[in-house]
C-alpha cells in the first residue's frame, strides 16, 4: 500500500466544469504514462457545490512524487487546469492512520 499522497482543492470558474474535467484527467492520464510510482488517481466533484472538485493521487514513494512535480511538463499542464480556478491549493500528504 502506498503511504505518499498528493491533493488538489480545486474551485473551477462557473461553466468551466467541463472542460476543467478533461484537462485534469488529460494531466493525470500523462502523468500515468510519464511518471513512474503514480499508484491511482482520482477527481471527485462536491455534490452541493459543482464548482468545487478535490483531486488526490497515491504513490509509491516520496521520491517518485517529487521526481513528477519536478518534470518540465508539470507545471504547464498544472497550469492548463488552475487557469480554469479561481482557487486552488495542493499538497502532499503522508499516512498517519488506516483502519
Amino acid at each position: 500500500m502506498s503511504h505518499h499522497y498528493s491533493s488538489g482543492n480545486w474551485l473551477v470558474i462557473s461553466g468551466q466544469e467541463p472542460e476543467f474535467i478533461a484537462r485534469w484527467t488529460e494531466f493525470l492520464s500523462w502523468t500515468k504514462q510519464n511518471a513512474p510510482g503514480l499508484v491511482s488517481a482520482q477527481l471527485i466533484q462536491d455534490s452541493e457545490d459543482p464548482h468545487h472538485f478535490i483531486s488526490y493521487s497515491s504513490w509509491d514513494s516520496d521520491e517518485a512524487l517529487q521526481r513528477w512535480r519536478s518534470m518540465p511538463e508539470f507545471a504547464s499542464k498544472l497550469g492548463a487546469c488552475r487557469v480554469l480556478c479561481q482557487d486552488f491549493r495542493g499538497t502532499n500528504y503522508r499516512l498517519a492512520a488506516f483502519v
